[in-house]
């Protein structure tokens, strides 16, 4: 019975849309422009039915956006352009026009496309600040209580250290590989020697050790995100006595000097140069209550897991009260039976 009513579910419409919520459409033009930007520069061609699954998941992804955008214009929470104007300001601040525009291509973006994910993430921050994350407590007991769950969690065996790097290399690569903003790239070892120099005496002069990352380091793994490394144990540190023994003498916000960077382990030939800057460092043993780092660990976590479940609750809630027709879907059905 179901099915056979199914049928005759499909509605006329616009053969451009692929949905409507509460008489909004969604276009098929939008579905195939984050359709092709995700499939980036894989250049493999999904099968018909992957690219429909795919295609699927980002109708409901649009649905879910619309929703949520309908939901704040009630309640005239829509980003402003002036706040979208200021967040792109930040946004463009650490990088010189054409820096800031190799971003937006390596994203397949163009700035118009920016701004629209701007205002939605404004609008939805702001909807979910007044919804959600203004309903939410985390009181002194909370964390107690949660400390004293998972207290071995806040026992380090071990010194760990937050560190950032920049590499330069005296391997040749194509430009485009190395993963900055720049395409910087030092093409053999005198050329290495050169640039990691510069790069040493920028940072001396006071330089964002940051945005050199950014822009000239050659370890595309870190380079997009400012030469971030991450938590490193010290175990994993002494790996390389050399470059242990230059940070342990580092003060929080200090660099190192220039230092070797070897092919393999056990390596005596260096393949490239390293600094490296310690962003912080915590000594093994174990967290206590009071420290101030662990209460704000845990209120954020229980903050966010809190925030996730309401969220899902509210989303949930948003889709029982809106009017949505899903014609894409109704279209993979109706061609899937045949």
């Amino acid at each position: 019975m179901g099915l056979a009513l199914c049928a005759g579910c499909q509605k006329a419409h616009d053969a451009n849309t692929v949905a409507t919520v509460n008489g909004k459409a969604i276009q098929r033009s939008e579905v195939e422009t984050i359709f092709q930007n995700n499939l980036g520069e894989s250049h493999q061609t999904p099968s018909k039915v992957q690219a429909q699954i795919m295609r699927l998941n980002i109708v409901r992804q649009l649905i879910d956006e619309e929703i949520v955008m309908q939901r704040a214009g009630k309640q005239n929470l829509v980003a402003t352009d002036e706040e979208v104007a200021d967040r792109l300001n930040e946004i463009k601040a650490p990088f010189t026009q054409e820096e800031f525009q190799k971003r937006l291509d390596s994203q397949h973006l163009t700035l118009d496309d920016l701004k629209r994910e701007i205002r939605r993430n404004r609008t939805e921050e702001k909807l979910f600040n007044k919804e959600i994350t203004s309903r939410i407590n985390i009181t002194d007991a909370d964390i107690a209580s949660f400390y004293n769950e998972h207290k071995a969690d806040f026992n380090l065996i071990e010194p760990t250290y937050h560190l950032a790097q920049i590499i330069v290399t005296a391997t040749p690569m194509p430009p485009q590989q190395v993963g900055n903003l720049q395409n910087s790239k030092a093409m053999n070892e005198a050329d290495a020697r050169r640039k990691i120099e510069m790069l040493h005496n920028r940072l001396e002069s006071g330089e964002d050790f940051g945005a050199l990352a950014m822009n000239f380091s050659e370890n595309p793994n870190t380079a997009g995100n400012g030469g971030d490394m991450g938590i490193v144990t010290e175990s994993q540190l002494r790996s390389d006595p050399d470059v242990y023994a230059a940070i342990s003498k580092l003060k929080l916000g200090q660099i190192t000097d220039i230092l070797p960077v070897y092919g393999a382990p056990n390596s005596k030939q260096a393949v490239g140069y390293a600094i490296y800057k310690l962003i912080d460092r915590e000594v093994a043993g174990q967290r206590q209550l009071n420290d101030p780092r662990v209460q704000q660990a845990i209120r954020q976590q229980l903050r966010d897991s809190r925030e996730q479940l309401l969220k899902n609750a509210f989303l949930e809630m948003l889709r029982d009260q809106a009017r949505v027709e899903n014609y894409y879907a109704e279209e993979v059905f109706r061609d899937g039976a045949q």
